[in-house]
């Protein structure tokens, strides 16, 4: 029987923000045998299920959209496929939501390939408000910001202007900055160093995670308006 690949669409919020990737990954196992699907595992002598997450998200960061990719024995039926979120979330601890779920078809994009650039909602902590607009706008003026940061154990110097693809502040300390993930990607802390070498995030939650479609840019799982709380609500409201 020929296997089949679904991906899964869904947000972390909350206390469970804390919890480090590896633990995430641990709780969709438990989730996905609790929901009794068919999953695929891999051979040898330690079997692990076939599960491939998209961008690994810090400790700490909230998420509007996660997702999960999972190989299963048999490709689900249309009901079943719908069923899907409903199982999952009575196996799911709060505030881990399945916004929905998807069949791929065979030879699709990993996760890592396919996304090219994510939007973050960043709240600057201890910081002056005034400061916040001009300094962002300073940034995005500069023909390069040269940072340092640690890959594979080692400090690199690198110019990551080019990866800052939008930058705007909605207001106070809390900016919304679209952020490349390839070919070399840009995490919102090392944004912020770049923009203000002092500044540090109290709060950080990823928006979007963004393909390439026929020269488009559109959300790997893309939700009805409503599915989702708007990402600015919260900001314009406050």
């Amino acid at each position: 029987m020929s296997s089949a690949l679904i991906r899964i669409r869904f947000s972390k919020r909350g206390k469970i923000r804390f919890t480090s990737h590896r633990d995430v990954a641990r709780i969709w196992e438990r989730a996905l045998r609790r929901a009794e699907l068919p999953i695929a595992y891999t051979e040898g002598y330690s079997p692990r299920p076939k599960l491939s997450f998209g961008l690994a998200l810090s400790t700490g960061y909230e998420s509007n959209g996660e997702y999960l990719d999972v190989t299963l024995r048999q490709a689900p039926g249309d009901v079943e496929l719908h069923e899907l979120p409903r199982r999952l979330a009575a196996a799911l601890p709060q505030g881990i939501e399945v916004q929905a779920v998807v069949a791929l078809p065979a030879g699709s994009a990993s996760l890592q390939q396919a996304v090219t650039s994510c939007t973050w909602l960043i709240e600057v902590g201890a910081v002056v408000p005034a400061s916040v607009a001009p300094a962002t706008a300073a940034a995005l003026a500069a023909p390069e910001l040269v940072v340092t940061r640690q890959r594979k154990g080692r400090n690199v110097t690198d110019d990551v202007r080019p990866a800052i693809l939008e930058a705007e502040v909605l207001g106070g300390t809390t900016i919304e900055a679209e952020l490349a993930t390839q070919p070399r990607g840009l995490r919102p802390a090392e944004f912020l160093t770049a923009v203000d070498p002092t500044w540090r995030a109290s709060r950080v939650t990823r928006i979007n995670q963004w393909t390439q479609v026929g020269g488009a840019r559109r959300e790997v799982i893309d939700l009805p308006p409503a599915a989702t709380p708007p990402p600015h609500a919260e900001v314009r409201a406050s």
